[in-house]
């Protein structure tokens, strides 16, 4: 069938797409209550009157196919055109060496810390606080943007997966959005001081090379809240705020969700 952003079956089951698709993007979406939305095999949580999120990665391709499973247990698939996005390249000199090329037992660190990245970012919650919308988590130049190719001291590494806010020193990161916090740690190898919220349904935030923070694992924290300040920790040139966001295991654009989900009115 031909793309397109709202399609149904039958006359009271319908599925819908808001908003346009592309790289990296948060998307929302709707269904009859009670209906099942599957993507990538996976069933996706929904509120009860259907509301449902999920993310596209950096390279995610085009088109991508969604189930809906109404109450009968009838299936349809649609299918939905994704933009894709050219992505620059960002040279970066001056950073540590040692986060260039870490040694063998920074490797083992390195591995350490991602494990725990990884269960922090693992909960998949009923919790909404997504849905009143985000704001900025600080105020600053952006430096540094989603999907670039990063080159660090010459070197070519991963693709950037934030939003890099210049800020001075001692800056206070606001809260996005509602959440509980999953990871709160003062020295990962990469990203120093580090802060996890989870907001529900697999959406999560991560903010990065803090020089301290202000609220502990397990805090519940509201849209707002001072979570923590802006520092210059692990792999970085100077004080900025790196705020990167997941849904599930998918890295989402930042920017893409302040248009998707802005605070309501």
């Amino acid at each position: 069938m031909p793309f397109s952003e709202a399609v149904s079956i039958g006359v009271e089951n319908e599925l819908i797409i808001k908003g346009g698709l592309k790289q990296g993007s948060l998307v929302t979406g709707s269904s009859c209550p009670n209906c099942q939305v599957v993507y990538l095999g996976e069933h996706l949580s929904t509120t009860e009157d259907g509301s449902f999120v999920f993310g596209l990665g950096r390279d995610a391709p085009s088109p991508i196919t969604l189930t809906l499973i109404d109450p009968h247990n009838h299936k349809k698939n649609y299918s939905f055109p994704v933009k894709v996005r050219v992505y620059d390249t960002q040279s970066i000199q001056g950073v540590p060496q040692r986060t260039v090329t870490p040694s063998k037992s920074e490797l083992n660190r390195i591995q350490e810390d991602a494990r725990m990245v990884r269960s922090a970012r693992d909960r998949t919650t009923d919790r909404v606080d997504f849905m009143s919308g985000f704001i900025k988590p600080v105020d600053g130049r952006i430096t540094g943007v989603y999907g670039s190719q990063r080159i660090y001291n010459g070197v070519p590494k991963s693709p950037h997966y934030g939003i890099d806010y210049a800020s001075p020193k001692g800056s206070i990161v606001k809260a996005p959005a509602s959440g509980v916090v999953t990871l709160a740690h003062d020295d990962l190898f990469y990203s120093g001081g580090t802060l996890i919220v989870d907001h529900g349904f697999g959406l999560s935030s991560s903010f990065l090379h803090l020089s301290s923070l202000l609220v502990n694992l397990g805090d519940e924290v509201k849209q707002g809240d001072s979570i923590a300040k802006v520092g210059s920790t692990g792999r970085s040139t100077g004080p900025h705020l790196d705020w990167r966001m997941n849904w599930r295991d998918v890295r989402i654009d930042p920017q893409l969700v302040l248009e998707s989900l802005p605070v309501k009115p």
